[in-house]
């Protein structure tokens, strides 16, 4: 009886490899947008107006904004860093953010704008994620990498 090596097919691998650079640009993304809600919030402005808040300052920002910030800029850093590590939890701080952007966009559209574009960002991530996500199931369920890691054989 031996025990074997744990071996990846090619389709496995390359959605593997596929999966992790999708998660590392969008961490980059996510730690960029967290940065610049930093930086708003201290006062240095953001380098990102179009797509963090309206106005250069904290204090010159609304009550629904100054809740909003803070927030954001917390959530920001903490996917991006559970998307770099391709940590289970990353993609639901990630839902979470887009859950909490939906609601500014959607609920509370007088008080925040048009907050579109950070949305179909997000949306486009998830989506692609969500395919590879699929491919891996499906694979799955027709019986591809059904073998486990350090499977005995005999």
């Amino acid at each position: 009886m031996t025990i074997e090596p744990p071996r990846e097919d090619i389709e496995t691998g390359l959605n593997r490899r596929l999966t992790v650079i999708l998660l590392r640009i969008c961490s980059l993304v996510l730690f960029a947008l967290g940065l610049s809600y930093w930086a708003l919030i201290v006062g240095l402005g953001s380098p990102l107006p179009s797509l963090v808040a309206p106005l250069p300052r904290f204090d010159l920002m609304t009550t629904a904004w100054k809740v909003a910030a803070p927030t954001l800029a917390v959530l920001y850093p903490v996917g991006g860093v559970g998307l770099w590590m391709t940590a289970r939890w990353g993609p639901v701080v990630w839902g979470l953010i887009l859950l909490v952007e939906c609601v500014m966009q959607f609920a509370f559209a007088p008080l925040f704008g048009d907050r579109m574009t950070i949305i179909v960002l997000h949306g486009w991530g998830f989506l692609m994620l969500g395919l590879l996500r699929a491919v891996v199931w499906r694979g799955k369920r027709s019986g591809h990498g059904t073998r486990g890691r350090g499977q005995l054989r005999g």
